[in-house]
């Protein structure tokens, strides 16, 4: 199990992220459009620079659903290596087995 202080950071970043998700879409597209004028892009940067960090969907780790186990993260499943392990032997995975050959 991950310590709860770590799962709660990552809940709350997720918040932050769906927060701001429109109004950094509007700044990184103002950078990026070749016909804004230098001074629009300054200001866009600079307005990009004061929104939280942790409003970056890439500081989002991706964590077990069941445990919060950050590693060993199976996309498809959203579940730990090992939490996916036990939930396939009891059969409540649908669409997966065990390899025999």
């Amino acid at each position: 199990m991950a310590k709860k202080s770590m799962v709660a950071r990552d809940v709350k970043r997720k918040k932050t992220i769906a927060k701001y998700e429109t109004k950094r879409a509007e700044l990184k597209a103002l950078i990026k459009n070749p016909n804004t004028d230098d001074e629009t892009r300054y200001e866009a940067t600079l307005a990009l620079q004061k929104i939280p960090r942790d409003a970056s969907p890439t500081r989002v780790r991706n964590r077990c659903g069941l445990t919060g186990r950050p590693r060993g993260y199976y996309r498809r499943f959203g579940l730990g290596r090992n939490k996916l392990r036990e939930l396939v032997m009891k059969g409540e995975v649908p669409g997966a087995h065990k390899a025999s050959w």
